[in-house]
């Protein structure tokens, strides 16, 4: 049992350690750009205009858990901000998948809510989920900025994205780093953008 213990003991002190050097990787590659999405969103949301976000599985959670921190709070007391997770309404979720495909999740959504001015935050580990991308071409055509978390190479959302737009992509390979370097990038946007409004 020692050294069934000793192994395991290793194996959370190396996944501490990719942690450690994915989180340091992505900060050197992504540190004005973080920047940049948090003035983006903190544009939109002074002007009035809304974040939808979407993502499937680990980041469907990321975008729920992002639009809880806008909508509740984060770590200060402020006024309430305006986001809608497009992962969370069971039925319309089935109805869209069911009546037309699953590549439409969101970009149905996407259409029904999207206003000029609002900020899609699209999320996905590859950059490649179909109905991610889907969501992207419908937010473009409905006027909205993209905001993208990625990994990897980027994917195909890397190249889907306008000048307008702004990427945020984990210096790593593995989902679990990326996820994780995607929720410390959502703990960092939720922080300027409550500094900014709390001044």
């Amino acid at each position: 049992m020692p050294n069934n213990a000793d192994t395991r003991v290793q194996l959370i002190t190396q996944l501490f350690a990719d942690n450690a050097q994915a989180n340091m990787a992505t900060l050197a590659a992504t540190d004005q750009q973080i920047v940049s999405a948090a003035d983006m969103l903190i544009d939109c949301l002074n002007d009035g205009h809304k974040v939808l976000s979407c993502g499937n599985g680990g980041s469907a959670g990321d975008a729920q858990h992002f639009s809880s921190e806008l909508i509740n709070r984060f770590e200060r007391e402020r006024r309430a901000l305006p986001a809608i997770a497009l992962t969370t309404e069971s039925s319309t979720l089935t109805a869209i998948a069911n009546d037309y495909a699953y590549n439409r999740l969101f970009s149905r959504q996407v259409e029904a809510l999207g206003q000029p001015g609002d900020i899609l935050l699209a999320i996905s580990t590859s950059g490649n989920s179909a109905n991610v991308c889907e969501a992207i071409d419908t937010a473009h055509a409905q006027g909205l900025n993209v905001l993208a978390l990625t990994g990897r190479d980027g994917g195909r959302m890397a190249a889907m994205l306008d000048e307008d737009d702004c990427e945020l992509r984990a210096a790593a390979d593995s989902t679990a780093r990326i996820q994780e370097m995607h929720l410390l990038f959502i703990h960092c946007l939720c922080r300027l953008i409550e500094d900014d409004l709390l001044g």
